[in-house]
């Protein structure tokens, strides 16, 4: 399959040729007509023309990815897989999930207030419960339990997925009261961004505002539902040895990822709701899923179908829909997430203990009865329950949104409320010398440096007063960008060059102005060579698919976009100075994005650019938190630790002896085009 995505590719990169020539041709025709333009008239049509085909950069990158996906570990015994799998729990915890959190914070009791019964007229009792996650930070919560027990009870902690009524949604209900039923305590958490915590600033995506402050934003979501599982331990009447979890969608990965994580769940049932990272790369833009099922570095070294594993010997039943309308299809994970899995649990002897059901009722997302009732019959069989096998009817039990609020404290913090939190009691070690805070940099950013491994001149022209010539260039990493290089004729060979970036890509920088002179005309008419690039993510070199959800993922397997960004325009401009023979190189940066980028390649190789001029630039990363900027309209700016080590000011001492220049700064509460507002 994958050599014929490649062919596929192949053959549209030769159409594209054949159909951008024509297009050139007839676009630089009225040019040659018209005498006396200037120099930033003409290099409009010049630039219109795409230099590569967005399908293809999405190809680059999906094959980008699976190189990076890892691989499930080598089989030896079970003591040897048990002792990796602890290893890799204590790794994953420490290194990833509370990178940046407070100690105190994640080693804290469980916070519970019982806020009173609501009115049941069955054989079980229903309680609101609202919990601390982290200081200042609540969310809300429904205990069902049995009225009557014999001895300690067996409990499942049931987490949501994204459903905008939460706690409320009837299928929960119908699910959590009949666990309750069938003498089963069960624990319905509310989900950050859904139900009651339902604000505008809980919106999942400004997780990526923790990461740039310092805090993996996943340790939110982990401690959130880890939270529950701490109450459920602590609960006298609830018996240890037998405590679950489930899940349908985001209820399906925070499912697997805490009983994975944790050992004290004893059985778990993930319903849809995840898929290996090469999975994931093959079906966008259905199956990536929210940033924190793609945390920066969760995917570094081990995947979910290693996760899975991690379960072993421990009872999991995975249920996925066969024709799901979301996501996750059964026939299409399986081959991911349990197939190859099943030979972990067969080192134990435990084959049974790890099924997987494919639900053909529904053609939807969902948790229906179909697969409720694998649920009850999973956990009874491993609960040692001997309840009846069909669901009991509740629906007269079902209660309204209205009837299950708990309530939450009027300035309980928002996810940006937390991340800014974290900026305001940022204290950045002093700077200390430029090339240990470099060295820094590059871990933050994790640079590894790329070079052009292929340049396409892809058209050129020559005429009136102006020369120019368009690539294609791929790097030796495999990743694609553009570039258009200008000077007027009369230029002398070795006149100094201008790289120039803009957020909008390199047809922008052909229309921008400033003083009336557009970027590329201004340093055309100072006798200057101008180069104006499109790197990843930018302009010519952007995917076909959501650029944030392709940065979600090269992040989980380790990489930074804006480390890779950075890396780019370094290698390009390394090759523009071999290929035009420049005096000197400066960069010239249009937008927050572009203004980034420029600043940490100037920092991580301070000797490249004489100048870098940068315009519509923030004075502070602080500013990303105040407008705020969404992660969607800038994706590579929210790079773990990154605010919390550095400001632009840094970056600006860190690049000398690389003249900075910056005009024209954009302010909080305005509107740009960087913030996709």
């Amino acid at each position: 399959m994958r050599q014929d995505l490649r062919l596929g590719a192949l053959d549209t990169i030769s159409r594209l040729r054949a159909v951008k020539s024509l297009v050139v041709l007839a676009a630089l025709l009225p040019c040659s007509l018209a005498w006396g333009q200037s120099a930033g008239d003409q290099v409009v049509p010049i630039l219109k023309p795409d230099l590569q085909s967005p399908q293809v950069v999405t190809f680059q990158l999906q094959e980008y990815l699976m190189k990076r996906a890892p691989q499930l570990p080598s089989l030896a015994s079970a003591e040897a897989w048990t002792a990796q799998a602890r290893q890799i729990r204590q790794r994953v915890l420490k290194e990833v999930i509370f990178h940046g959190w407070p100690a105190e914070w994640v080693d804290s009791a469980p916070k519970f207030e019982d806020l009173g019964e609501i009115p049941s007229g069955l054989a079980y009792r229903r309680r609101k419960l609202r919990f601390e996650i982290v200081p200042g930070f609540y969310s809300t919560a429904i205990l069902y339990e049995p009225r009557q027990r014999t001895g300690k009870a067996p409990a499942v902690l049931d987490v949501m997925g994204h459903f905008s009524a939460g706690k409320a949604m009837e299928f929960e209900q119908t699910f959590c009261i009949n666990q309750a039923l069938r003498g089963m305590v069960a624990l319905n958490l509310e989900w950050p961004g859904m139900g009651e915590l339902d604000q505008k600033f809980n919106t999942h995506w400004f997780a990526a505002h923790l990461d740039l402050v310092g805090a993996n934003g996943v340790g939110l979501f982990y401690l959130a539902m880890r939270r529950g599982l701490d109450y459920l331990y602590d609960d006298p009447d609830v018996d240890r040895s037998r405590i679950g979890i489930t899940g349908l969608s985001g209820g399906g990965w925070q499912t697997i990822l805490l009983s994975a994580l944790d050992e004290r769940l004893s059985v778990s049932v993930p319903v849809a709701g995840y898929v290996s990272l090469q999975g994931r790369a093959e079906r966008l833009p259905d199956e990536p899923g929210d940033i924190e099922q793609n945390a920066t570095d969760l995917l570094v070294s081990q995947d979910y179908n290693t996760f899975t594993a991690m379960r072993a010997p421990r009872p999991t039943l995975l249920i996925n829909t066969a024709e799901d309308d979301c996501c996750f299809r059964a026939p299409l994970v399986k081959p991911y997430i349990f197939d190859p899995v099943r030979s972990f649990f067969h080192l134990y002897g435990q084959d049974d203990a790890f099924q997987f059901y494919e639900s053909a009722t529904i053609s939807a997302h969902n948790y229906g009865p179909d697969g409720r009732q694998q649920a009850y019959r999973f956990f009874d069989q491993y609960f040692h329950l001997s309840a009846a096998p069909q669901e009991i009817p509740v629906g007269e039990e079902i209660r309204s949104y209205a009837e299950l609020a708990v309530g939450v404290p009027k300035d309980n913090l928002t996810i940006l409320d937390l991340a800014r939190k974290f900026a305001n009691a940022r204290t950045p070690a002093p700077p200390g010398s430029a090339d240990s805070e470099r060295e820094e940099l590059r871990q933050v950013v994790r640079y590894r440096p790329v070079s052009v491994k292929q340049s396409w001149r892809e058209a050129n022209t020559h005429h009136n007063e102006v020369e120019s010539a368009a690539y294609r260039f791929e790097m030796d990493d495999g990743l694609p960008a553009t570039g258009v290089w200008f000077r007027e004729t009369q230029t002398a060979a070795g006149a100094p060059l201008t790289i120039v970036l803009n957020d909008g890509g390199k047809k922008k920088a052909g229309t921008e102005q400033w003083d009336r002179v557009s970027e590329i005309g201004d340093r055309l008419e100072r006798g200057e060579q101008v180069l104006a690039l499109d790197l990843l993510f930018t302009g010519d070199a952007a995917p076909d698919q959501p650029s944030h959800l392709l940065a979600e993922m090269l992040a989980a397997a380790g990489d930074r976009p804006l480390g890779m960004e950075a890396a780019q325009l370094i290698g390009l401009t390394r090759w523009a100075q071999q290929q035009f023979k420049p005096a000197r190189t400066r960069l010239e940066a249009t937008g927050i994005r572009s203004q980034v980028e420029a600043l940490v390649a100037a920092a991580l190789e301070p000797t490249t650019f004489s100048e870098v001029a940068t315009r519509k630039g923030m004075r502070s990363l602080s500013y990303l938190l105040e407008k705020p900027v969404s992660y969607e309209a800038a994706p590579d700016l929210f790079c773990l630790d990154l605010y919390k080590s550095f400001d632009l000011d840094r970056l600006q001492e860190i690049a000398r002896p690389t003249k900075i220049v910056q005009e024209e700064y954009v302010k909080p509460g305005t509107s740009s085009e960087s913030t996709g507002e």
